[in-house]
């Protein structure tokens, strides 16, 4: 069997087809490129040889880049030897991912991290760039230690159970284009509330802002809710408060005093259980156990 002439008819057919895939998914790139990666391998004697033999793909690579371009160079060949060998079974790779996205995702060992940002991009439609991003800002890392355990990549949104957990990180990780040292505490305060806005916005997850400083009157006060989200995935109301500083033991009954209010006077019997986040700069890992409610969490956010 000659390998090289398979995979260039390969190449070849997948370089002719280019301009009608420009108009169609990009599926058949990919499976094209899964395909080119099992030659490889077994034209260097299965997977546990296959690292051994990086002289054939330089040898192809110089042939196939020189004919069709640097898509084909000893580089790119050895991702498509690895698109192989991490994902062995042709039906495990997702038509929503490109192989740009793939290629972010090859370079992490952990099958449990590759799963998560897969789904993360099925979930979310990411870009490559949002893929990037997320992976630089360690989004996997900064889940709980239980979310990591055997992630599975989903095959259908609609039949996606999510929980907060898998939507909330900590950190939070906001954007800023000013130093907070430059503003008084106050302004700081309404300035990340509305960081925190777009970021709950942007996760694409079902979130649905009800209101910003969201004013509630009970008896003769008032008080303002920071941010009062409906969550469609969850069919919730997210009640979300900001503090500047350390979390203190009041801030929890303060959040659960608002999430209360939402449950009886917004939430309809259809809905599930209100769930209440607290936001602060820096987590006092001990205030938590003053919460009798299972559904109040506490994350951090750190200005970048």
């Amino acid at each position: 069997m000659n390998y090289y002439e398979q995979i260039e008819s390969l190449v070849k057919k997948n370089e002719i087809n280019k301009g009608v895939r420009a108009l169609q998914d990009n599926s058949e790139t990919l499976y094209t490129y899964w395909h080119i990666g099992k030659l490889i391998v077994e034209a260097q004697g299965g997977e546990k040889r296959a690292k051994y033999g990086d002289g054939l793909i330089k040898e192809w690579g110089c042939k196939l880049s020189l004919k069709y371009g640097k898509n084909y160079d000893k580089s790119n060949l050895s991702k498509m030897r690895k698109l192989y060998t991490i994902f062995p079974i042709v039906d495990t790779l997702c038509p929503q991912l490109s192989w740009s996205h793939y290629r972010y995702i090859l370079p992490l060992k952990n099958p449990n991290e590759r799963n998560y940002y897969i789904s993360q991009v099925i979930l979310n439609n990411l870009s490559v760039r949002d893929l990037r991003r997320e992976i630089k800002n360690k989004s996997f890392d900064r889940l709980s230690y239980a979310d990591k355990n055997n992630i599975k990549i989903i095959s259908d949104t609609k039949e996606t159970s999510l929980s907060i957990k898998d939507m909330i990180k900590d950190l939070i990780i906001l954007k800023s284009t000013i130093s907070p040292k430059e503003i008084n505490e106050r302004v700081i305060h309404k300035y990340i509330i509305s960081l925190l806005e777009n970021k709950f916005l942007e996760l694409g997850t079902g979130f649905a802002l009800v209101g910003h400083e969201y004013k509630i009157i009970v008896g003769n006060n008032t008080y303002h809710i920071d941010l009062l989200f409906f969550n469609t995935e969850l069919n919730s109301y997210v009640v979300v408060e900001v503090k500047t500083r350390s979390s203190k033991a009041q801030d929890i009954g303060q959040l659960e005093f608002y999430v209360r209010y939402v449950e009886k006077n917004i939430k309809k019997p259809y809905h599930n259980n209100t769930i209440g986040i607290l936001i602060v700069k820096k987590n006092n890992t001990y205030v938590i156990e003053y919460t009798t409610s299972p559904d109040i969490y506490i994350t951090t956010y750190v200005l970048t």
